[in-house]
């Protein structure tokens, strides 16, 4: 049962990090207008960057292949992330600072789960790897 219920954790995981890998790739043109508007340099380079990341992270959940590489790549991607792009503290409106707030949340809690990941004996159940 446990495995079954791992095997649901990480294709819904899985799906929500691919999705938004698809996001920042069909997207390009505006998610790179966002990160330019962050500041990032090479805003285009950096966001397909970090859409291949995602990709490959989720698939990596997904598929339980190379896990830890998987994480690590999530785990590279959602720190600086929530930093880079979701620095409420610097925002003075205050919509759009509990926006970011929620963001920040969310990707440090994101990171935190895949952290969670790394404890898992590999392979994993139920996995392709």
């Amino acid at each position: 049962m446990t495995d079954a219920l791992f095997l649901i954790g990480r294709i819904v995981l899985g799906l929500f990090y691919l999705y938004n890998a698809s996001n920042h790739i069909l997207n390009l043109k505006a998610m790179s207008g966002y990160t330019k508007s962050k500041g990032v340099p090479f805003p285009t380079l950096a966001t397909l960057g970090t859409g291949v990341i995602l990709l490959l992270g989720g698939l990596s959940v997904l598929l339980g292949i190379y896990p830890d590489v998987g994480v690590a790549l999530l785990i590279i991607f959602l720190v600086p992330t929530a930093f880079i792009m979701h620095n409420f503290w610097t925002v003075s409106d205050p919509q759009t600072r509990t926006m970011e707030l929620v963001q920040f949340s969310k990707n440090l809690a994101l990171a935190a789960s895949a952290l969670m990941f790394l404890a898992i004996p590999e392979p994993w159940a139920l996995s392709l790897g």
